[in-house]
């Protein structure tokens, strides 16, 4: 059995030409060198076996998802990704899982132009701890507290997706097996919307990604901004496997269900047609779902102004 240091070499060694990294995996820390006038944006994310993902679950996704939740923070910041530490928890040396795993961290962290530059191998329990940097200009970074009286409150891609994923996953609901395979992928392999955070730079007043739930992580900018909101739901982006749903069980994921990690940003109404001819084809649409309002307290309402109940609140981690 291979010990830890060729464990990380093996699986975990990596090499860019990327000039900032002075010196990468294999050290007692890492070595890099910040460029121009930006500054780093810093993240971490821990994922625990039977938490945030099944234990049985493939380790390419897991290895793609543990990077991809904290790629989708500094998708919120808009900031460009650019090293990332890992630090793993193993209740073995399993080669075949880690090289799965390794497998779908390196390809997401090669598509998004990270670099692997240090970490932690011990044994335990699963779980894993990423520590993701990125470099933003201070001057424009995206934060949650920037929401003024007036704006739009918009999204990308569709939401609720990951809900009706783990549903599916867990056999809680049935679907059409269209339904249950596309629900599932939203779930195990999200989506970080890295291009589309960084186009907003200069656009949006406020910012954050949707891993708790749109009610829940939308408050987190209300409390920030110190203001409040209406929310359309029938203006909710719902995507064709959410549409097949009641309109209730489709509302309910999409307003509360964690995992989405599309984007919810906040811009004045003058700024959006601009920022819409801007928007590359490629990336997630943006949908405007409601707009910023005086006092602290969100209100959901339908297209006809009807006022409706709140019995959203996302996840929660304790």
């Amino acid at each position: 059995m291979l010990g830890e240091f060729e464990l990380i070499q093996r699986y975990f060694k990596s090499t860019s030409g990327d000039a900032q990294v002075i010196l990468g995996v294999g050290d007692d820390a890492a070595l890099v060198r910040p460029g121009g006038k930006g500054v780093l944006a810093v993240s971490c994310d821990t994922l625990v076996a039977g938490t945030h993902f099944p234990k049985r679950l493939d380790p390419e996704l897991v290895g793609h998802k543990a990077l991809a939740v904290n790629l989708s923070d500094m998708a919120a910041m808009g900031a460009v990704p650019k090293w990332a530490t890992l630090c793993l928890t193993l209740p073995d040396a399993n080669e075949d899982w880690l090289d799965g795993f390794s497998r779908g961290f390196f390809n997401i962290a090669a598509h998004f132009g990270v670099q692997l530059i240090g970490g932690d191998l011990t044994r335990g329990a699963l779980c894993m701890s990423v520590q993701i940097l990125g470099e933003v200009d201070p001057a424009l970074a995206l934060t949650r507290s920037g929401a003024q009286v007036g704006d739009l409150i918009c999204i990308t891609g569709t939401l609720g997706d990951a809900g009706l994923g783990l549903a599916a996953y867990r056999d809680e609901i049935r679907p059409a097996d269209w339904i249950r395979d596309y629900a599932i992928a939203r779930l195990h392999a999200p989506t970080p919307r890295v291009a589309e955070g960084q186009a907003l730079l200069g656009f949006a007043s406020a910012a954050i990604d949707i891993s708790d739930g749109l009610v829940a992580d939308l408050s987190h900018i209300l409390q920030s901004s110190e203001v409040g909101a209406t929310l359309n739901c029938d203006r909710l982006p719902l995507s064709p496997a959410l549409q097949s749903l009641t309109k209730e069980q489709a509302h309910h994921w999409a307003l509360s269900a964690g995992d989405d990690y599309e984007l919810c940003f906040t811009i004045a109404p003058s700024f959006l047609q601009t920022l819409n001819q801007r928007w590359q084809s490629s990336w997630a649409p943006i949908h405007v779902v409601g707009c910023i309002t005086e006092g602290e307290s969100l209100t959901l309402q339908s297209e006809t102004g009807e006022i409706l109940s709140m019995r959203e609140e996302g996840y929660t981690h304790f």
